[in-house]
């Protein structure tokens, strides 16, 4: 059986004394989490900050980026190597906001998990569609080239590795979910896709996440489905009360 998880992806809020308080009630309210994995991944400044607080607990530091480079002049990006120097266990990759306004690509996502994983540290792996191409009936076509080129020349080792986050664009920040029913959908399609690469032994060891207006309301019935091993929480992840219903989604 899959390990759920549920993580809060903070983008660009939360000052370090914010992130702090928030690492504390989170950290407080959950001392054992034996069943599921809980993810925090604030914005670089603080990092180091909410890496001091969660030492020693079960709730893991991820961070919402990384650059496939070693080190050099690249102004502004932050390697694989400093976010494992600043306490981070899982990285972010390829989220539609990275890929919409930043330019990333199937390539350089690539070129971004090969890193993270040199590293020893885990991705996890975005992918989705927008609302044209699910409009389009494109939703399958996209997510098949997304995942086979964001993997290309991955072992069946490396994939063991990866946590998915299926994040349908049109759903993230809209208030727009997909239906439990979508989702499982598009889940077991990337399964299977995983399991015909890779084995269907390594794929049913991995987890899928689901991300986009997720909120305590919907939580439950999304993890309900066969294929739905947890959530990559946008705005409902900045308020600790939140963000702690939805991690405690089947204890309500």
């Amino acid at each position: 059986m899959v390990h759920p998880m549920i993580a809060a992806n903070w983008k660009m809020h939360k000052t370090i004394p914010e992130a702090v308080d928030f690492a504390r009630a989170l950290k407080a309210e959950f001392p054992e989490t034996a069943d599921r994995d809980i993810v925090l991944a604030p914005p670089y400044t603080a990092l180091s900050a909410v890496a001091a607080v969660l030492k020693d607990s079960p709730i893991h530091l991820g961070a919402q980026n990384v650059h496939w480079e070693e080190k050099g002049a690249f102004t502004g990006e932050i390697s694989a190597a400093m976010l494992a120097d600043a306490g981070c266990r899982y990285v972010i990759v390829g989220h539609s906001e990275r890929r919409t306004l930043f330019g990333e690509t199937n390539e350089t996502v690539n070129r971004k998990l090969r890193s993270v994983l040199d590293h020893n540290l885990l991705p996890i792996l975005c992918i989705g569609e927008t609302l044209e191409e699910r409009e389009e009936e494109r939703t399958f076509s996209v997510i098949e080239e997304q995942v086979k080129e964001a993997l290309n020349n991955m072992s069946a080792s490396d994939i063991r590795r990866f946590t998915f986050a299926y994040e349908p664009v049109w759903a993230i920040g809209t208030g727009k979910t997909a239906t439990a029913g979508q989702a499982q959908e598009v889940h077991a399609f990337i399964r299977k896709l995983l399991g015909d690469a890779y084995g269907g032994e390594s794929a049913a060891a991995i987890a899928i996440l689901y991300g986009g207006s997720v909120k305590a309301d919907n939580i439950a019935s999304l993890m309900a489905e066969a294929d739905i091993n947890g959530a990559l929480v946008g705005g409902a992840s900045l308020d600790a009360a939140v963000f702690g219903s939805i991690v405690r989604y089947d204890r309500q």
